[in-house]
């Protein structure tokens, strides 16, 4: 049974730090798991996925919360330029076709916190 803590979720940022349109990289413990998140902040909401390429394994910024492509449209692994939607994390370009981010559930409280919807 979730405590209530656990049911409300982990706080991780105010979602007023997090500007509309862009993507914030920020690391959670998890038990004794660190887990490496990208935060999204776009026209349906917030999304929050691993900081991992499906294909390559390696974080998608070349340097802190560098996760666009220029275009401003879609995430975009430095390793190998393969682009993905911001909002689902469907790869929708490169050598990653069929896979996505992986998702992780967060809502935005009463007060405007951003919170991860998972147990530590």
């Amino acid at each position: 049974m979730d405590t209530p803590a656990l049911a409300q979720g982990i706080p991780l940022i105010p979602l007023e730090a997090l500007a509309p349109d862009s993507a914030r990289g920020l690391e959670v413990r998890l038990g004794d798991e660190v887990l490496p998140l990208i935060l999204v902040r776009h026209r349906q909401g917030v999304s929050a996925f691993r900081n991992r390429c499906p294909h390559a394994g390696t974080p998608l910024d070349w340097m802190p919360d560098a996760f666009f492509n220029l275009e401003g449209t879609h995430l975009q692994c430095a390793t190998h330029a393969a682009l993905f939607d911001p909002v689902d994390g469907a790869c929708v370009a490169g050598p990653c076709a069929g896979e996505a981010l992986e998702t992780f559930p967060v809502e935005i409280d009463e007060e405007g916190m951003v919170r991860l919807m998972v147990s530590r």
